[in-house]
């Protein structure tokens, strides 16, 4: 007897191929059935009118802190997500000492915004080598959940507080690649580095990472070519800005060093902006020149919803000119915004080249109003900046400052996207099917009160479905379950076919999408995160067990840990 028998429904299996109506039939957590089933099982959905595709690879996570109070991995379970990666930008919560378990959460806190109480108070830090906190996870998740292992966390975890920020020896590089070799052993699935000036620790100085020679950098690569199923990720300057001659040779000598595909995060596609894209696959294209490395960049297929403040770190910290004013104490903070002068320099930092990405957020004018806290500034709820200047009379950027201001930094502005247009769109499609791109770079974990990326799996089909349509369906799909598993290895995973794991998802086509993000304090601490919900995912399962029932949470942990060389193999970069 079959355990779960879906009839009847539209299998989207993975592999771009079209569409079919049939049946699928699991046993075991694998599919043993696909076509026209006809043994009797434990469970039968009535799949007609839905749509059964893989479950979906989100491939930049970063869950690391999150999966240890919420096994359920929300919400990106919901919404069709049955493996994760985390671990990326170099960031990760082992190796540590129990010493460095406070420098951590701090770090964690400032550069990935996951708030500092639910650190402290939703995780009892009880671990110290990579493969114990593998451990801690394994059996207690609902979804799969692989990690790479963070330079931050080798670097300090090898060098101390006292020499984590210095350049490193040749026994301290021979160390790390010991603790390295270790944690890719415990089931670690590669390594992952930052060496981006946004990248700062709790005390705003450089994370370790970023104080790394490119030797050491290549070694720590050299040692993940020689276990099996690994693979790289690695953040530089260039990857929120353009990328240097050194940077393009630094990822393709990492991916040679390794032997492993490397990707990055995150690329923006703006068609104000159509030389960007050809100079930012730069490294792609000279790996695959070379023959002897592989270098993938990922992009997202939607537009992701920011929530900003000017008094909490976010992304407008990283605009030219701004840290200095913005890491002020607030009352000097709101002095300093309020001065004609530093308002100039702002704008002047916001609108420069050097601004590179983050340029994105320099039209203040168009900024929305969210949540206001002051008398003063009762019914601009929803309002944009621009029409309340005109109203007032006033320049728009100092019409933004006096409403902050006025509720003490603490009102919630939402930046309006500039590249929400035809040719950026068309952009996008064209550059979804070159081979040096991946769709992801959800950074679901992260930035939990500031962005919302871990809807963009729903969003995306809800697009391709009824919005734009810029894709089919089978190539959508395909796009987010069988091409990620393939980068990153994954066995058995993101096709439907008879012997591969039953990761499923049950959707309705005319409903599906991602509900509008809110905040909720629904983190240990009370601390608030932006989420939301799915429509249309009737069913999801993992490793064959249901997860998520109409959108609801079953319950259920039957995720595994994904260890390299276990549940994955080898990737090469030909």
């Amino acid at each position: 007897m079959l355990d779960v028998c879906i009839k009847g429904a539209t299998i989207i299996d993975g592999t771009g191929r079209p569409g079919f109506l049939g049946d699928v039939g699991v046993r075991a957590g694998r599919i043993v059935a696909v076509g026209e089933v006809v043994e009797s099982a434990g469970s039968t959905i009535d799949g007609v009118g839905l749509v059964v595709c893989p479950g979906f690879v989100d491939p930049h996570t970063h869950y690391d802190a999150q999966l240890l109070w919420d096994p359920h991995a929300t919400p990106s379970n919901v919404h069709g997500v049955t493996s994760v990666i985390g671990g990326n930008c170099g960031f990760t919560l082992a190796p540590i000492v129990p010493a460095d378990a406070d420098f951590t959460r701090r770090m964690m806190a400032k550069v990935e915004g996951m708030p500092l109480a639910a650190l402290e108070q939703g995780i009892d830090w009880s671990w110290e080598s990579f493969g114990e906190y593998l451990d801690i996870l394994d059996g207690n998740i609902a979804v799969n959940a692989g990690f790479l292992v963070g330079h931050c966390a080798l670097r300090r975890n090898v060098m101390g507080e006292a020499r984590s920020m210095e350049l490193a020896t040749t026994d301290d590089v021979a160390r790390m690649v010991r603790v390295l070799a270790d944690s890719l052993a415990a089931g670690g699935l590669g390594f992952s580095t930052t060496r981006s000036s946004s990248h700062s620790d709790g005390d705003g100085e450089p994370v370790p990472s970023r104080m790394a020679s490119a030797d050491e950098v290549l070694a720590l690569c050299a040692e993940v070519g020689h276990h099996p199923g690994t693979t790289l990720e690695a953040i530089t300057q260039g990857c929120l800005h353009l990328f240097t001659e050194a940077e393009i040779d630094l990822f393709v000598a990492m991916s040679r060093a390794a032997q492993r595909p490397l990707n990055w995060n995150v690329l923006t596609l703006d068609a104000a902006a159509p030389e960007r894209a050809p100079h930012q696959l730069q490294p792609s294209v000279r790996a695959a020149e070379a023959g002897d490395a592989r270098v993938v960049a990922l992009t997202m297929p939607v537009l992701v919803p920011m929530n900003m403040n000017f008094l909490t770190y976010c992304a407008i910290w990283n605009l030219p000119s701004w840290p200095a004013v913005m890491s002020l104490p607030v009352p000097e903070r709101m002095a300093k915004l309020q001065d004609p002068e530093t308002q100039r320099a702002l704008l002047q930092g916001a609108l420069s080249k050097e601004a590179g990405v983050f340029g994105r957020l320099a039209n203040f004018d168009g900024y929305r109003i969210g949540d206001t806290y002051s008398a003063a500034n009762e019914g601009l709820t929803g309002r944009v900046v621009s029409e309340i200047a005109a109203e007032r009379g006033t320049d728009p950027f100092a019409t933004l400052i006096d409403i902050v201001v006025a509720d003490e930094l603490r009102t919630i502005v939402w930046p309006h996207p500039t590249d929400d247009n035809a040719e950026s769109w068309e952009l996008r499609r064209s550059l979804w099917e070159n081979p040096h791109v991946l769709l992801g770079g959800s950074d679901a974990g992260a930035h939990l009160d500031r962005m919302f990326g871990a809807g963009y799996t729903t969003q995306f089909l809800a697009d391709t479905l009824r919005g734009r349509q810029l894709l089919g369906l089978e190539r959508a799909v395909q796009l987010i379950t069988d091409v990620p598993a393939r980068l990153f290895g994954l066995r058995d995973r993101g096709r439907i076919e008879v012997g591969m794991i039953a990761d499923l998802v049950v959707f309705d086509p005319a409903t599906v999408d991602a509900e509008p993000p809110t905040l909720v304090p629904d983190l240990p601490g009370n601390a608030v995160r932006l989420t939301a919900g799915a429509h249309g995912i009737e069913h999801v399962f993992v490793n064959g067990v249901e997860t998520v029932t109409r959108g609801q949470t079953t319950g259920a942990l039957p995720g595994v840990v994904l260890r390299s060389g276990r549940d994955t193999e080898t990737v090469g970069v030909c």
